[in-house]
């Protein structure tokens, strides 16, 4: 690809030229692929797994979960496992911010720019899957690709709101005790990637960017509690972005910033910029750069909110109707028993929970999330089933595959011809012995649900995942 002359004179400026040419080198390269194993499964299994496919890893040191892909890299999103969420897509230096941040099943915790959801599937794990994750994203667009993520990895502790990052504080005051505020940018990290940054990048778009980047920390630290940690991360080289934000932050907002130590290579972040001396503590932030560790230039920064901000004006929600039930209301009670027995699920385990009916449809989230409101979200939890005719749930594929090791009842397994057919959403021809909804097993994985007729079994595999190629060996 050929650099834009924007860039070339802006990191050549900033950067020098050896700098310049080791760029340019990293954007005309090939890009490795990374992938992120979920710790809701056995990794020593995924792993094999992948090898039966031709898939060869190589783990990166120091992050036990993290491994790149030496061979197969056109395999990787089409396997089954993929499908199924044992692992995920993610480049290298995007797994760092997360990993910073730290967050456990008792932290109140929210991803301020969520979409794709690398990075809240990421922080989700990281808690176990349990208390309260906040996944906000500002685009439409955007959050169809987080809502499919969320899903594919079988996570049970988040909600989805669709709103402004840098106006949430108006909502959660005081609130969160650890936010990570991955920000737009202007992109100079993933050039290699998005090589479409190259013809649109300039210096006003630069300064746009810094403006929001300055507003969303600015609402994080509103949002943050007193001892809370804010993680501010972007893929992106500039100055302007990255330490200059952080200095203009530093001046007017009670927050300090932690050293941290990286798992892989980066340089403290700058303390001068062109004749102006920033805040000396500023070269705490890190930098990663491309081309030492085969991944994506990054930006990364821990900060500590040390002293309490001024209350910010409390946005006048809608009055919710939006309520969560404990599993032993008389509103779902009955429900939850018919599925315990009709599966085999033990109540115990459908008691970890509280669910959120809408019309026919139930949802289920972790019995410890929780929000001052939930008028603004779009989505909580995770899809349980609908309500049939007759009054019972119809488990969801996607439910199916969380309650994997506690489904006992109703189980037919399939062989690898007849899984085929299911996952394109057909109909396997077989008569069956009893009929009515099954939960479809193949080896050792639960895949989905099913319905059992006269006719054959019908597949209730998910139609936003049949698109996709997905290649079973």
């Amino acid at each position: 690809m050929t650099l834009s002359q924007n860039i070339s004179d802006y990191i050549l400026r900033n950067f020098g030229r050896e700098y310049l040419e080791n760029y340019l080198t990293y954007i005309q390269s090939s890009s490795n692929t990374y992938i992120r194993l979920s710790p809701f499964f056995n990794s020593d299994e995924t792993i094999q797994s992948l090898k039966n496919y031709g898939v060869q890893l190589k783990q990166v040191e120091n992050i036990h979960f993290a491994y790149q892909v030496i061979e197969g890299s056109h395999l990787i999103g089409k396997t089954l496992d993929f499908i199924l969420g044992k692992y995920y897509i993610q480049s290298l230096s995007s797994m760092i911010p997360a990993m910073i941040l730290n967050p456990s099943s008792n932290d109140k915790t929210i991803d301020l720019c969520a979409a794709p959801g690398s990075k809240t599937t990421q922080l989700a794990e990281m808690m176990n899957n349990k208390g309260t994750l906040i996944a906000n994203e500002i685009s439409p667009e955007r959050v169809k690709s987080l809502v499919f993520n969320v899903d594919k990895m079988n996570l049970v502790n988040f909600g989805i709101i669709q709103g402004k990052g840098e106006l949430l504080n108006q909502i959660y005051d005081n609130y969160f005790d650890k936010i990570l505020v991955d920000a737009p940018c202007s992109a100079l990290g993933i050039l290699q990637k998005k090589n479409e940054v190259s013809n649109w990048w300039n210096e006003n778009r630069l300064n746009s960017f810094t403006e929001l980047q300055t507003r969303l920390l600015v609402s994080a630290i509103k949002m943050c509690k007193v001892g809370g940690e804010i993680v501010y991360s972007t893929c992106t080289l500039s100055i302007e972005e990255n330490e200059l934000v952080l200095n203009k932050i530093l001046k007017k907002y009670p927050v300090e910033i932690i050293e941290i130590k990286l798992p892989i290579k980066s340089h403290n972040a700058f303390t001068q910029y062109e004749n102006e001396k920033l805040d000396s503590s500023i070269q705490k932030a890190k930098r990663i750069i491309p081309w030492e560790i085969n991944s994506e230039g990054f930006f990364i920064c821990k900060l500590r909110k040390i002293e309490k901000t001024e209350k910010s004006e409390i946005k006048r929600l809608n009055k919710d109707n939006i309520q969560l039930v404990d599993p032993k209301s008389s509103k779902i009670k009955d429900k939850l028993k018919i599925l315990s027995e009709y599966f085999g699920i033990d109540e115990v385990i459908l008691s970890k929970y509280k669910y959120l009916i809408k019309t026919n449809d139930i949802y289920f989230v972790e019995k410890n999330f929780e929000s001052p409101s939930l008028s603004n979200f779009m989505r909580i939890g995770s899809k349980l089933g609908s309500i049939e005719k007759r009054g019972y749930i119809q488990l969801h594929s996607l439910a199916a595959q969380i309650f994997r090791n506690s489904i006992t009842n109703n189980i037919i397994e399939l062989d690898i011809e007849q899984l085929k057919i299911y996952l394109k959403g057909g109909t396997i021809k077989k008569d069956f012995s009893t009929t009515g909804q099954k939960v479809i097993k193949f080896r050792n994985d639960i895949i989905g649900t099913a319905v059992a007729s006269k006719d054959g079994l019908k597949s209730q595999f998910p139609r936003e995942y049949r698109t996709q190629e997905i290649i079973v060996k």
